[in-house]
């Protein structure tokens, strides 16, 4: 087996700030035992503004700093939603908490390229949902999470006695994910022990004795001495997360940077499933004041993670808020499986379709969804009311056998000819009678002509008085 863990070493101020490009002077502050500064965002960082400060001594350093308080709740929700992204990766995903993931990724390797494409894919993922991580692999997890902590970017494979590799890793590693509690870890140093391997060197019976039977434990887990079952991270079968902002926003601009976030995890939950959607909605939060929410339609299901930006980018244009935004919030129902595509030699036709259907959805985001429709055939000879509007895609058009030929250019009245002397008639006459009954009849006698320089027009001879001839459409 093959592990690779996940830590999020400044998750209580990504949660906070994920959702913002440039948060600012920003620190995170917990209340217990006493109220420290346990993050800082790199502007702070710059000001002096370190973990483990006081509230008054960073105050004191800089005055303009922002302090929010710490949001476990947050934190965790921002682990789940790395999880059920982490889900296009590996099914195999468990939670580590508080700050942690493994996953299980020998059966994964082949598929991405190998273990360096698939770390790559991590990191640009999480990038993508704002976040910063660490990562190490092992054959077991609990040694991969020792090694991200203190030795990220270390990839271990199973080779014989490769526990060995850890012998180096510091004794405080042994509260990291396990039961060993912080006396037992001063007993240790009390004895002089610094590193893993210092205690590996130990009697067991003697740690036994010194009430040392969690770090056993811990040490056989580590090697895989001890079974480590771990439970999977279940997706949830409907997409619904949140993002809350570190301060309320009043412009659409930056709502944009903040669903990405969002949009980038719906793929992840997305690919996990082999599925697509098409249609999912943006709620924003203004507080107070009842939500704005933004419908968005893909044309046909789909996962890609840049055609959902831009057509959200396209709503968020023309958009108007009502009140600040606090809080964005994306959901989607009702994935629909995808079937994998084979490439064929004449080309995709799945991408043809893929770019009509982005052209339209682009048209509708930017016009409005009801100014953009398709046509359809309707069973009326006159050629003027011969269509109705229809949801585009939805249209069937009949077989050419059963209808006469008709212009794809028709024109929105007919236009007078003052002569047809210079056209010459290719086919006709087709009589067209039609229309007593709603006081709109026609009689005209219809041919194909062509025209010296202007291709094949549509014209017709009013049979009525006072006559006349009308181009009515353009073959081309």
């Amino acid at each position: 087996m093959l592990w690779i863990a996940l830590i999020l070493p400044d998750l209580p101020l990504q949660a906070c700030t994920r959702g913002a490009d440039e948060p600012g002077e920003l620190a995170i502050i917990d209340h217990h035992p006493r109220q420290r500064v346990v993050a800082a965002t790199a502007a702070a960082l710059a000001r002096g503004v370190q973990p483990g400060l006081g509230v008054a001594g960073a105050l004191a350093i800089a005055p303009d700093l922002q302090l929010k308080d710490r949001d476990r709740s947050a934190e965790h929700s921002t682990l789940i939603q790395l999880a059920t992204w982490a889900g296009c990766c590996t099914p195999c995903v468990s939670l580590d908490p508080p700050d942690a993931l493994a996953l299980e990724v020998s059966r994964c390797l082949r598929l991405f390229g190998g273990l360096g494409a698939l770390v790559d894919k991590l990191r640009c993922g999480a990038m993508r949902l704002g976040l910063d991580i660490r990562l190490a692999a092992a054959p077991t997890p609990l040694a991969a999470r020792w090694l991200a902590r203190v030795r990220p970017d270390t990839f271990i494979s199973a080779a014989p006695r490769w526990w060995r590799c850890l012998d180096h890793l510091p004794v405080g590693l042994l509260t990291e994910g396990t039961t060993v509690s912080q006396a037992t870890l001063e007993l240790l140093h009390g004895i002089g022990m610094r590193t893993l391997g210092d205690i590996a060197r130990l009697p067991r019976n003697g740690l036994a004795h010194r009430a040392a039977t969690s770090v056993l434990q811990a040490l056989e887990l580590a090697r895989g001495e001890r079974p480590d079952p771990r439970p999977w991270h279940v997706a949830p079968p409907r997409f619904d997360s949140r993002l809350a902002l570190p301060a309320p926003v009043s412009t659409t601009e930056p709502l944009l940077f903040a669903s990405r976030r969002l949009v980038a995890e719906l793929t992840g939950w997305l690919g996990a499933q082999h599925a697509g959607v098409d249609r999912y909605e943006l709620h924003l939060e203004h507080g107070d004041t009842p939500e704005s929410v933004l419908h968005i339609t893909t044309g046909q299901p789909g996962r890609d993670e840049e055609r959902f930006v831009m057509l959200l980018r396209e709503q968020l244009a023309l958009f108007k808020l009502r009140a600040p935004v606090e809080a964005l919030r994306l959901s989607a129902d009702t994935p629909v499986i995808r079937a994998g595509r084979t490439p064929d030699m004449f080309g995709d036709v799945e991408q043809a379709r893929d770019a009509a259907s982005l052209l339209l959805e682009r048209l509708r985001a930017r016009l409005g969804h009801d100014a953009v429709r398709g046509v359809r055939p309707w069973p009326e000879h006159r050629p003027e009311r011969a269509w109705r509007t229809a949801e585009p895609g939805t249209a069937r058009t009949p077989h050419p056998d059963k209808q006469p030929l008709r212009p794809v250019w028709l024109l929105v009245e007919p236009r007078p000819l003052a002569s047809v002397g210079s056209l010459t008639l290719l086919s006709g006459p087709e009589r067209i009678e039609s229309g007593w009954w709603d006081g709109a009849d026609v009689r005209r006698d219809y041919y194909v002509a062509r025209a010296p320089r202007a291709g094949r027009w549509w014209i017709f001879q009013r049979l009525d008085p006072p006559g006349g001839w009308y181009v009515h459409g353009y073959f081309g």
